[in-house]
């Protein structure tokens, strides 16, 4: 899953894109509203994390004029106003969770599995295609019981594939979910990728097939 951090404090936001790279998301990063607003029109992201307080445009601005534009984008609001009135109004601004500062890692990796869960409209939080399984509270994938070893482009790659079960995934909407703006993306890349996965699926009971021109489709072969 590719993730938007919205942070004006450049040492918190280089914190925050270390650790949720090495939670296998890609992370764009934004230091002020302006920017953000326009990786928000060129980019798809399955979740943004905002900072309030801004330069050029506010985080509650940006994120009225979001909602406003019908983006029902996840977003959770990071900020060290922790009042009642503060909280109110981020969530009316149309904001889906809000943690204060300081806070936890792993409770912020809680609320963005959370809340992307919510956005995607899948109430179970476990995904099985045949023999392999997708736990979405652990953000692991297992086949017959035992845990998948994957990289962590591997593991975004079959990520998107499986919360798209059903429907093909282009091979540029895989590119966007795996590399970030600051990533050099090879063409080839994903190809690469999905070879390495076709490997390690070799023993189970799902299949990556190729619809030319169209992109891949995760299925279950009998």
């Amino acid at each position: 899953m590719r993730l938007l951090v919205v942070e004006d404090n450049k040492d918190l936001a280089a914190w925050l894109g270390k650790a949720l790279r090495q939670a296998q998301y890609a992370i764009d990063i934004a230091y002020d509203g302006e920017d953000a607003e326009h990786m928000l029109k060129v980019a798809e992201y399955s979740a943004m994390i905002l900072d309030l307080s801004l330069p050029k445009l506010d985080g509650l601005t940006l994120l009225k004029r979001l909602r406003q534009s019908g983006n029902k984008l996840p977003v959770i609001i990071l900020t060290a106003n922790a009042s009642l009135d503060g909280r109110v109004a981020g969530l009316d601004s149309g904001a889906d969770d809000y943690l204060a500062k300081p806070f936890e890692i792993a409770e912020l990796e809680a609320r963005i599995r959370a809340v992307v869960r919510r956005g995607q409209d899948r109430a179970s939080s476990e995904i099985t295609v045949g023999n392999l399984r997708f736990s979405g509270g652990t953000r692991q994938f297992f086949v017959e019981g035992e845990p998948l070893q994957l990289t962590p482009r591997e593991y975004a790659v079959l990520e998107q594939l499986v919360m798209k079960l059903g429907n093909t995934v282009s091979k540029a909407a895989l590119s966007e979910s795996v590399f970030g703006f600051d990533d050099e993306a090879d063409p080839s890349a994903i190809e690469i990728y999905v070879h390495r996965l076709r490997k390690k699926l070799e023993t189970s009971s799902v299949q990556i097939a190729t619809l030319r021109g169209l992109g891949y489709l995760l299925r279950h072969v009998q």
